[in-house]
């Protein structure tokens, strides 16, 4: 084959490349469409003036504040004690990996209802630690506490999935040669892995900050809807539908808002690519 002719074909190739890109173009379109219409009526629904108004509404503040406070302790808690479970995971130490692992999953497909219920089977007066707990006069069920433990329970598999993705992506010699320097499990994590997989790590906590913020049907079951309380935003939204459609409105916004920033970040930011 001469070089023409070489180059003829890889032309061919390269412009059944471009048709192909821009069919498949053509064809995700309904489903863009389709996923971003009704979000865009909404935030054209919702004025400047009215949103600006209704920033400063007691309801929408209070449900605001309390979001913001529960899901950044919510994201805390999930770091601390997911970290350990998510370098076990990823240094295989379970004996029964594979059910740890759908252990772990099952909050993800669980629909947020029977999350709701089994937290209340736990946790509750007459769950299987409310006795216990009752007589300690600790009350967990419909308080500010029971948002968090929700939002841990729906959201955690985010972060501990994410960041057992990063420390199994670090080279097993690097973690090799420190513990032949000397270096025990501890150190080894704090100056060979940590610094490899950081990145995993604060994608995963910011996706899990975004599940939380967005939690409701856990909530609304163990921790109820008392404004001030444990109303959130999700759960001020449901409320808003009767009683006052703008802040139903306004809290939306603010959600989508606040949801698209952290998904951008968590997804793009620490990549290569994201400013293309």
């Amino acid at each position: 084959m001469s070089a023409s002719d070489h180059y003829s074909e890889l032309d061919m190739i390269l412009e059944d490349s471009k048709l192909g890109g821009r069919l498949l173009r053509i064809l995700s379109l309904p489903i863009i469409i389709f996923l971003t219409f009704p979000l865009i009526a909404l935030i054209l629904r919702t004025t400047p003036a009215s949103l600006v108004q209704n920033l400063t509404n007691p309801q929408v503040i209070q449900a605001v504040t309390l979001s913001l406070i529960t899901t950044s302790v919510t994201t805390l808690v999930t770091i601390l004690l997911g970290t350990p479970l998510a370098y076990g995971l990823a240094l295989r130490v379970f004996r029964h990996q594979r059910l740890v692992d759908t252990l772990i999953d099952l909050p993800l497909v669980l629909p947020p209802a029977v999350a709701g219920v089994a937290l209340l089977m736990a946790f509750g007066r007459r769950g299987l630690l409310g006795t216990g707990l009752e007589g300690l006069n600790l009350h967990i069920a419909f308080t500010p506490f029971a948002v968090i433990l929700a939002q841990v329970f729906v959201s955690a598999p985010f972060y501990i999935k994410s960041a057992a993705l990063g420390f199994s992506n670090v080279e097993p010699e690097l973690a090799q040669a420190a513990g032949l320097d000397g270096a025990h499990l501890g150190q080894v994590f704090q100056h060979v892995v940590l610094p490899l997989s950081w990145k995993a790590m604060i994608s995963g906590a910011l996706m899990t900050w975004a599940r939380a913020l967005g939690e409701f049907g856990a909530t609304i079951i163990f921790a109820g809807n008392f404004p001030g309380r444990t109303q959130t935003m999700p759960l001020a939204i449901y409320i808003g539908f009767e009683l006052d459609l703008n802040v139903a409105l306004t809290l939306s916004v603010i959600l989508i808002g606040l949801s698209f920033m952290v998904l951008f970040v968590a997804r793009g930011a620490f990549a290569r690519e994201w400013l293309r």
